[in-house]
């Protein structure tokens, strides 16, 4: 009997807490399946799935209304979460409902920082967008492709282009698709600087230091880093129109000296047409570019850019000369050829000179270059050497004939020379008719 009692009394005892988890366990899934209904056809009466497939988050109508009941499912099982740890601590299982509640604690201790971090990406997402669009269409107005054409010397903007099929394109937007194109990279530039801090602010707000620190690291390096950007793209621009200018101004001072008519004695396949002024305006600008693009480099504060920098600009001297000794070994070759042509009458022989020219001069380009120096000196050796000797042996075996009457004509000589200076020597010694 006294068995019986205590079961009813442990019954009795338990029966409320009983009672009270049951009710929860309904509350719950009334709530839940509330929330879930109202979302669902909250979200289906607003026609939200449409509107996913406009966003491109979603490819269909059907996967849309698809996304709408996921969300619903999440919220519902969200709000069983919430109510798990109540109804454990109502059935007595304290130590299953403790780390539930100490993982919503933490949880709905984090919802603010995300909550903050994401108004803040929505505001750098739609100041950010707003400032693009003010940026494109004070691009467009500015018309910056007219003035980036005119810096880079490409004035023929305008010129009607041609499809990958070879069809003629209009004119008209060819340049538009130029300048349009021109003014979305200047806008995104400027949507990416508005978005890097704010982000940077909003990985803070989170408070998930695995996280956010690396990525912060990684943004503040980015900012630091546009500051050397901007001085490096704005020595470029200078550079680029200094050089221009500068280049023009010597090819029109060239132009006036006349010395394009050096071509004139020079009968090279091409370089008749060759316009030295062009050309040597296009060096000289060309050299003011690259001293500009190497402080650019050095602006960004990259060793390793640096260091190629350097490099460069300490072996420009020697490709500075190698050219100018080629340029000097070609036109001078052609000249002493020709040269040799119109005196000896051998074209052959101009030939053969010209050519000896260019190559002696190839040979000190190499060696001024500083291309295998030891390599080069030893073969230009060989083949002066084997050019001396293959022409002795030409001239001993082949032209003995030749040489033998060369020989006899110049014996001749010294003889006719010989006897006119005996001759007058030998009449000073006979007695005249008056001594007699």
């Amino acid at each position: 009997m006294s068995q019986l009692q205590n079961t009813w009394d442990y019954f009795a005892g338990i029966l409320p807490s009983l009672l009270g988890g049951i009710l929860l366990i309904l509350v719950a899934w009334l709530i839940a399946s509330l929330v879930r209904k109202a979302i669902t056809k909250g979200l289906r009466a607003a026609d939200m799935d449409n509107r996913l497939v406009g966003w491109g988050a979603a490819q269909s109508e059907e996967q849309g209304a698809n996304m709408i009941d996921m969300l619903g499912q999440v919220f519902y099982y969200l709000i069983w979460v919430l109510f798990l740890p109540g109804i454990f601590e109502t059935f007595g299982l304290t130590s299953v409902a403790q780390p539930i509640q100490n993982m919503m604690h933490t949880a709905l201790a984090f919802v603010p920082n995300l909550l903050a971090a994401i108004v803040l990406a929505v505001i750098a997402v739609v100041v950010g967008k707003f400032v693009r669009n003010l940026v494109y269409n004070l691009a467009l107005t500015l018309n910056i492709d007219r003035w980036i054409s005119k810096l880079t010397g490409q004035t023929d903007r305008k010129t009607p282009g041609r499809t990958a099929q070879g069809e003629a394109t209009d004119a008209a937007s060819t340049y538009k698709e130029n300048k349009d194109s021109i003014a979305k990279v200047l806008a995104n530039i400027v949507y990416v600087l508005i978005l890097i801090p704010i982000l940077t602010v909003a990985l803070e707000v989170l408070g998930i230091r695995s996280i956010s620190e690396p990525i912060i690291l990684v943004l503040n390096s980015i900012m630091a880093a546009i500051p050397h950007i901007l001085v490096a793209v704005i020595l470029l621009a200078v550079g680029i129109a200094i050089a221009k200018f500068v280049g023009d101004l010597v090819k029109n001072l060239l132009q006036g000296t006349g010395i394009n008519n050096l071509t004139d004695s020079v009968d090279v396949s091409g370089i008749d047409k060759l316009d030295i002024a062009k050309v040597i305006g296009q060096v000289v600008s060309g050299l003011i570019g690259l001293f500009f693009f190497v402080e650019a480099i050095n602006a960004l504060n990259l060793e390793v850019l640096n260091a190629i920098g350097a490099a460069i600009i300490a072996y420009l001297p020697n490709v500075i000369f190698a050219l100018i000794i080629l340029g000097i070994g070609v036109i001078g070759g052609q000249w002493i050829g020709n040269l040799f042509t119109r005196s000896s009458g051998s074209r052959w022989a101009g030939r053969l000179v010209q050519y000896l020219l260019v190559a002696f001069s190839l040979f000190m380009v190499l060696d001024q270059l500083n291309f295998a120096s030891s390599i080069v000196n030893t073969a230009f050796m060989f083949i002066i050497g084997g050019v001396a000797v293959a022409f002795a042996l030409a001239f001993g075996l082949g032209g003995r004939d030749f040489a033998r009457k060369q020989l006899e004509r110049l014996d001749d000589k010294v003889d006719k020379e010989k006897d006119k200076d005996e001759a007058p020597a030998a009449d000073q010694k006979e007695p005249s008719d008056f001594d007699m």
